[in-house]
């Protein structure tokens, strides 16, 4: 496999990759435009991994404006197959305080102004124009993903909640207590900025997406005082970022090398007319 190649990939911080030795900075170009940063690959556990910058490597694209279609695409080019998308969230109930590692089940989405489909009928610049496609998202993350994170997690000594619902607003501003604890009526877990549409456009290409929520405050409905600051977030991330990175390498070890799970056969039954999708 040549080192432009890669058959993982992590959407998240420069943080996640800088401990590596070899890491090969590939640029990639996508019908979308360009991606947060460039595909940055590198080896763990004989796996090759890509791994993207969410909000480029200076953390200078905040939420709202992150083009997520490029940033799927871009992983797919390289031949990414299964994608681990690690966030920093909010914790919507007391027993999910800062430090907590929570697999989601399920999204609910918040967010009003991101292009959210490769399907919108808009002609790519060769001239093709995508067909109509419904993507299944019932079970909108990867189960042997999943698996693969919660065992991860045990094995590093950090237990982890398995399942719940994280609810993506779009950002950048932080919730109001009303907002807060309209969530929190609604039985919801976690609240985020970009966990959508990651998951449906890792779907559409017949990808495997599985997130990891790490906690880094409880919102602002959940306790009194003064809310969540950005300060905050930075410094229990920072705090966290090593063993979440134990945490994805393990997990990056252990995705199956050959999927069997429902994600790869998404797009059955649709002729979706996009360049090399779907593919293994």
């Amino acid at each position: 496999m040549t080192g432009d190649r890669a058959e993982l990939g992590v959407i998240g911080g420069s943080g996640l990759y800088a401990l590596l030795d070899d890491v090969t900075e590939v640029a990639v170009g996508t019908p979308y435009g360009p991606p947060s940063d460039s595909v940055f690959i590198g080896e763990v556990g004989g796996r090759r991994v890509a791994f993207l910058p969410r909000h480029g490597r200076a953390h200078g694209i905040p939420p709202h404006r992150i083009n997520y279609r490029a940033n799927l695409w871009a992983l797919h080019a390289v031949g990414v197959r299964q994608v681990l998308g690690p966030c920093a969230v909010g914790g919507l109930r007391p027993e999910y305080g800062p430090g907590t590692l929570l697999v989601p089940d399920q999204f609910v989405d918040r967010t009003a102004a991101r292009a959210q489909t490769f399907y919108d009928g808009v002609p790519l610049p060769d001239g093709s124009v995508p067909g109509v496609v419904h993507a299944p998202m019932a079970d909108p993350y990867c189960p042997a993903g999943r698996a693969a994170v919660l065992d991860a997690a045990r094995g590093a000594a950090w237990e982890p909640v398995d399942g719940g619902t994280l609810v993506v607003i779009e950002g950048p501003r932080f919730s109001t207590r009303a907002e807060s604890r309209w969530f929190t009526a609604n039985g919801w877990s976690t609240v985020g900025m970009t966990g959508h549409p990651e998951a449906v456009l890792a779907r559409e290409l017949g990808l495997c997406y599985t997130s990891l929520n790490l906690v880094t405050d409880l919102d602002a409905g959940v306790e009194s005082g003064a809310g969540v600051t950005h300060a905050e977030v930075l410094e229990v991330f920072g705090r966290n970022v090593d063993r979440l990175r134990t945490v994805l390498f393990k997990a990056l070890e252990a995705l199956p090398a050959t999927r069997a799970c429902p994600c790869r056969r998404a797009l059955d039954g649709f002729t979706p007319g996009l360049p090399g999708v779907p593919g293994e």
